[in-house]
Order: C-alpha cells, then sequence, then structure tokens
C-alpha cells in the first residue's frame, strides 16, 4: 500500500510536489532524495519565519522536556499566562488596541466562525457582507462569504446570510462596491437589510494576491461606523508581518471591531489561532462557543518566543523594503513577456504574477518546481504564481527565488 492510495483524493500540494519531505530549515526544504528546494510557499503562510527558527525550536524543546502542560482547553496555564501577556505588551498596547483575545480553536476557519457568530449574536442581525474574490476558510460559515465557485461547491448545501459586493478593483475598477453598499443600505426598498458585519482581507490572498488600496480601506472603515455595522478584518494569511507592519490593517490607519488571526501567530506552524474585539463586544456567556483544541500550549510557546521578531520595527521595514525589491524584478520579468504576463500585484512580501491563461501558471509553477523552488498557483483559474517567501529570508535567497522563477517563466511558453 503507498500514500496515494491510502490518503484521501482530496489532497493538493502532493500532487504538485511528488516529493517526500525529510527536513525544512529556514528558507528551504529537503526530499528523501536529498534534493534541497527553496520554499517560497512557506505553509500557505504560517511560517512567516521560515521552517524550524531556532530560537522558537529551543524554547519548545525547554517546554516539552520539563513536561509543561500539552493540552488544557482553555484552563489557564503558565504557557497561555505568558503568551498574553507578551502579546499585550508587545503587539496590541504600543498599537493603542484595546482587544479582548478569544481562542476559538486551532486554525482559521474556527477565528472566522467565532467572528461571525459574535458579530451577529452582538447585532442581532443575520446578513454579513462579503466580497467577491474572498477566501475565509472551508467550513460552512467561512465558504458562506467566500468567494471561489469550486470552494463552494464543496459545501453540498446552500450557503445563505451573505450579500456578495465588488472588492476594491473588481472589474478593472468600474463598479463600486462601496458606494453600492452604502446606497443599498439607505434605501430600504433596496431588499438589504442593515447587515450584521462586513468581513474583508486587506490583501486577496487565495483571491490572486488582490490587494485593497488603503484608501478604500479607508473608507470601508468610516462606512461601517456611519452605518453602525460592525467590520471584521481576515488577518489570517497577510497578519503576523507579510504585508510589513504586524497587522496587515495598520498602514491604512483603521482600528476593525473584530480581527482574525491564525497561521504565523504560533511562528512555528503550530496550529494556533485568536478572535480579538472591543471589549464591549465581549457578549459570550461561559463555554458559549468553545472547542477541544483551543488551548493549544506547545503553540503558546512557540508564540511567545516569536515576540522577538516584534520587539523593534526592524523586521517591519526590512518585509517592505523587499517588497519594492521583489516588485522591480517581477515588473521587469513581466515587461519580457507580455503576452503571457497579465499583471505583478502584491504588498510586503506577498506577490503574484498574473497570466493571461491559467494554464501557463500552472507550467511556471511546475517548471519552478523542477529547478528547486515552490510556489504555487492562486486566483479564481488559478492563473497567478503566489509567492510567499519567509519574511526571514536572506537578501541572496531572495535573488535567488526570483531568479529561478525569472527561469520558470521563459521555458514554460
Amino acid at each position: 500500500m503507498t500514500v496515494t492510495t491510502i490518503e484521501s483524493e482530496v489532497r493538493s500540494y502532493s500532487r504538485n510536489w511528488p516529493v517526500v519531505f525529510e527536513q525544512a530549515r529556514g528558507s528551504r526544504m529537503t526530499s528523501r532524495d536529498g534534493r534541497v528546494y527553496l520554499d517560497f510557499f512557506a505553509g500557505a503562510g504560517a511560517l512567516n519565519y521560515g521552517h524550524n527558527p531556532p530560537v522558537l525550536k529551543r524554547a519548545l524543546i525547554d517546554y516539552l522536556e520539563r513536561d509543561g502542560v500539552t493540552h488544557s482547553l482553555d484552563m489557564l496555564t503558565g504557557a497561555k499566562e505568558k503568551f498574553l501577556a507578551e502579546f499585550s505588551a508587545r503587539l496590541l498596547v504600543p498599537r493603542g488596541l484595546e482587544y479582548r483575545v478569544q481562542f476559538p480553536g486551532p486554525t482559521g476557519t474556527n477565528s472566522v466562525e467565532a467572528a461571525l457568530k459574535l458579530a451577529r449574536k452582538v447585532t442581532g442581525r443575520e446578513t454579513v457582507v462579503a466580497f467577491t474574490g474572498a477566501f475565509h476558510g472551508m467550513s460552512l460559515g467561512s465558504l458562506a462569504v467566500t468567494g471561489n465557485a469550486a470552494k463552494r461547491a464543496g459545501a453540498g448545501l446552500p450557503l445563505g446570510h451573505t450579500w456578495r459586493l465588488p472588492y476594491d478593483g473588481f472589474g478593472d475598477g468600474q463598479v463600486s462596491g462601496l458606494k453600492l453598499l452604502d446606497s443599498m443600505v439607505e434605501d430600504s426598498s433596496s431588499g438589504m437589510d442593515l447587515p450584521a458585519a462586513v468581513i474583508v482581507e486587506t490583501v486577496q490572498g487565495e483571491g490572486g494576491v488582490n490587494p485593497a488600496g488603503h484608501t478604500w480601506l479607508a473608507d470601508l472603515a468610516e462606512l461601517c461606523r456611519r452605518r453602525g455595522i460592525l467590520l471584521i478584518v481576515d488577518d489570517i494569511q497577510m497578519g503576523c508581518g507579510r504585508t510589513g507592519p504586524f497587522f496587515s490593517f495598520e498602514a491604512a490607519g483603521i482600528t476593525p471591531d473584530i480581527v482574525c488571526l491564525s497561521k504565523s501567530l504560533s511562528g512555528y506552524g503550530l496550529p494556533l489561532a485568536l478572535t480579538l474585539f472591543r471589549p464591549e463586544l465581549d457578549v459570550w456567556e461561559p463555554g458559549e462557543h468553545n472547542g477541544t483544541f483551543r488551548g493549544n500550549n506547545p503553540a503558546f510557546v512557540t508564540a511567545t518566543a516569536a515576540r522577538e521578531y516584534w520587539s523593534d520595527d526592524l523586521l517591519a521595514k526590512q518585509t517592505e523594503q523587499r517588497g519594492l525589491i521583489v516588485r522591480e524584478r517581477l515588473t521587469a520579468l513581466a515587461g519580457r513577456h507580455p503576452v503571457r504576463v497579465a499583471q505583478v500585484r502584491g504588498r510586503g512580501l506577498v506577490w503574484g504574477l498574473a497570466f493571461r491563461e491559467p494554464e501557463a501558471a500552472r507550467r511556471t509553477a511546475d517548471a519552478a518546481f523542477a529547478r528547486g523552488l515552490l510556489v504555487e498557483t492562486s486566483g479564481s483559474r488559478d492563473e497567478v504564481v503566489k509567492l510567499l517567501p519567509p519574511l526571514t529570508s536572506t537578501d541572496d535567497e531572495l535573488a535567488e527565488g526570483l531568479d529561478l522563477l525569472d527561469e520558470a517563466v521563459a521555458v514554460s511558453g
């Protein structure tokens, strides 16, 4: 019996990268046959600090060796206590954020489900506004606010209580989703009841690396405030420094009512998710929203150790500066292949190379893999080659990866 005969047909990444990986460190993964791959996938954004960062690994090993509590649901443990203290002191207080912290379950979709449920509970309203191109997770509530047709089709039942609006730039920017929302809420004959919340990604990752403009985000926040609609920012993939600042919404100067975090929160690839919200929204009854694995203590340990990356603004500034370099390199690459490459999109260290034909994106990703570079595709038709290098990649590693990508595009025509 082989892996492919026992594992479900639902597997995906193992199809695109048909090797057995045995080791990983920093920005590189090593397969069983000894080949080393440069990783510009980074666990779909769960490994912003690379594989097995030494400081986090040491903290985790020390904790396990002294028989630290591993599983505790939402009991108070030393690891949880220390994490909450550090998270508040390092990330919330310096930004003037007075959020309550909820541990909704281990993954990003758990955080989204809690956010949607809380917004409806607080407001007593059912409808949530979501955007074209959005991806928020694979459980039913998250799928209801997800745009991708293929992913939604897996639900097997109707996904309702959602109004879909154009995201910033959708339809070549010809339709303003914000003006439409404002007009629909204003007109009692529009058929749209006042929504409980709006959920948005500042950069749509799975949707094809679509960044919303800072002004658009600020206008959305103002509209929500003025209309009494809660604003939820899904920062699961773009948070933890992916776009530069720890929270991706900081650059737009907004303060969401609710924030969803996961992916690189633990800093080590260990499951950990948070739902953050303004204190006055904390209307939960004890145990009203719970889960067996909402207290992942090893993840608390590594997340606390990851505070070192945010003791100053060095990583944020470095990410923003490197983003400019990546944009310059990709723009030049696109200029050499105008017939096939339609657009370069991104911010910080998340970038997308959008192809005119989806097949070209797949061929490019496959050619990159053959050359030792891991990249994935995204977008409504998988027409975008998506780059998510670890934030801790060296300048030489970034240059190496972009060189490999350049070669892959050149041979995939």
